[in-house]
């Protein structure tokens, strides 16, 4: 008995010893990660004409430059137009800048610099748009386009993505132009006409030309992630989140084919069957999820910012990955960025209620996270369907995740100092962007790209994203021109 005592307490003391060590290893974790946000003196706020800068972006908006993969040319008028209007808004800036129309309806603008030597850099935007989902047109506060400027907001499809980001780039040229200022470095502006249908005429295009040319970009600016308000757990204050890496684009056409025949004879495996059970197997078998690159760093840069038990947690990954990702499994978007997504997105089968179709066909969408590519997403689909009369066919416009950008380089620690400035209440870490870009075109020319958008967003906001009530504040689209005028400044000033 006194023995089986002695056992039991030691194996108590060993218990304790261990939790003490335990808490002790958290512990020095979350006090030997200290911040990485670098300490910057915020800058005085460049006044901004609010009513006038909203007023050119609100006539943008009406001009319907809605994109199509079935009739690429259907926006021409739109684009011209709109195109014509921007050559009116910004005559300085077009008196300064060279401008090369490519693949038809997109513009590539020249700001020569005075320094021959510096590498160029490239900020960019699309003038295209998504068009509202038929049907919910009575939902939107302000007609969709018509630009609308009512409660502080600039009302309209394009206002937010990407018009937004496109008009407070020229905004912040005219000024600069007017008021004498010449880039020591060349910047490049490349507006793509295609971005919301793969960009493949457009940005690519553009792309082309200066690769032509010799040319090789220092980095490119692209829209991506945006100021995240009260949307990470744990983070009292706002998180601006820099797209250093992008998900790869992979849709796959799968397709199962039978012997047509009369529905009152029906054999054991159908068109449709086979389909509906490929398809039903690919979203119980989802691709696995990872806390890896960017996304570790991000979580890295963002733990010594964080409270309470988040901060605990991802000062230990080690320890408490596990328990992330089932928190990150709860929620679709937070999902994404550490998993390459499956989805079912299309299905044709049949036209006749009596009829066996000889043909089923289903689209199956595929974001990949860095580290996966085309080539291993199609050997799960066809591992998990394990169907050999059930072909695979990928999409022409599919594309592997394009390359990651470092963190340590001079030019993300520009960005970074500068986003700061700007937005003293922030806090900057690096993410990776879940959607396609026109940047992932110019991975040839450069090893340098960042996702960001300067615009403020809390949870609601993202539901406007290609969605019903597309907005941009005033106050939010004045300090976009804001951080465009700094980030020239900065980089070629």
């Amino acid at each position: 008995m006194r023995r089986l005592v002695r056992i039991v307490r030691n194996l108590a003391l060993l218990l304790i010893a261990a939790i003490v060590i335990l808490a002790g290893v958290l512990a020095f974790n979350v006090v030997s990660h200290g911040s990485r946000q670098i300490q910057v003196a915020a800058i005085p706020r460049v006044a901004v004409d609010a009513q006038a800068v909203a007023a050119r972006l609100s006539e943008a908006i009406r001009f319907r430059t809605i994109s199509s993969h079935e009739k690429p040319d259907q926006h021409a008028e739109a684009l011209r137009g709109m195109q014509a209007h921007i050559e009116k808004s910004f005559p300085a800036f077009h008196a300064a800048a060279k401008r090369e129309i490519v693949g038809q309806y997109s513009l590539l603008y020249t700001w020569e610099g005075s320094d021959p030597k510096l590498p160029p850099i490239a900020l960019l935007a699309h003038q295209d748009v998504v068009p509202v989902a038929p049907g919910t047109e009575k939902d939107w506060q302000q007609p969709s386009f018509d630009g609308v400027i009512a409660d502080g907001f600039i009302w309209g499809r394009g206002s937010w993505d990407n018009k937004g980001n496109l008009y407070s780039m020229l905004e912040a040229a005219e000024t600069m132009t007017k008021g004498g200022f010449r880039p020591k470095r060349t910047i490049y502006f490349a507006f793509g006409h295609d971005e919301e249908t793969a960009g493949t005429a457009g940005a690519k295009a553009i792309a082309a030309l200066p690769a032509s040319r010799g040319v090789r970009l220092d980095f490119v600016v692209d829209e991506g992630l945006l100021i995240t308000e009260g949307m990470i757990k744990g983070l009292d204050k706002s998180a601006a989140l820099i797209g250093v890496a992008e998900k790869g684009y992979a849709s796959l056409v799968l397709s199962a084919q039978a012997t047509p025949g009369h529905s009152s004879m029906p054999p054991r495996d159908t068109a449709i069957g086979m389909l509906s059970t490929a398809l039903a197997r690919l979203e119980d078998h989802r691709l696995p999820m990872h806390i890896r690159g960017t996304v570790a760093e991000m979580f890295d840069t963002l733990a010594p910012e964080m409270n309470g038990f988040n901060r605990v947690a991802l000062s230990n990954l080690w320890l408490f990955k596990p328990l992330l990702i089932r928190e990150f499994e709860k929620n679709g978007p937070s999902e994404a960025t550490i998993r390459t997504t499956t989805a079912l997105t299309i299905f044709h089968a049949g036209d006749k209620d009596n009829v066996l179709p000889g043909n089923a066909e289903a689209t199956v969408n595929f974001r990949m996270i860095p580290g996966d590519t085309q080539a291993s997403v199609t050997d799960h689909v066809r591992s998990t369907i394990r169907n050999d009369r059930i072909s695979i066919k990928p999409f022409p416009g599919n594309t592997d995740p394009p390359p990651v950008t470092g963190t340590a380089s001079p030019s993300f620690q520009m960005l970074n100092r500068t986003i700061r400035e700007v937005f003293p209440d922030v806090i900057v870490a690096p993410g990776l962007m879940v959607g396609a870009t026109d940047s992932r075109h110019f991975a040839g020319i450069t090893d340098k790209i960042f996702r960001f958008s300067p615009v403020r967003a809390n949870s609601d906001d993202l539901k406007r994203f290609h969605g019903t009530n597309e907005r941009l504040s005033l106050e939010g689209y004045a300090d976009m021109i804001r951080f465009y005028r700094r980030l020239i400044e900065n980089a070629a000033g």
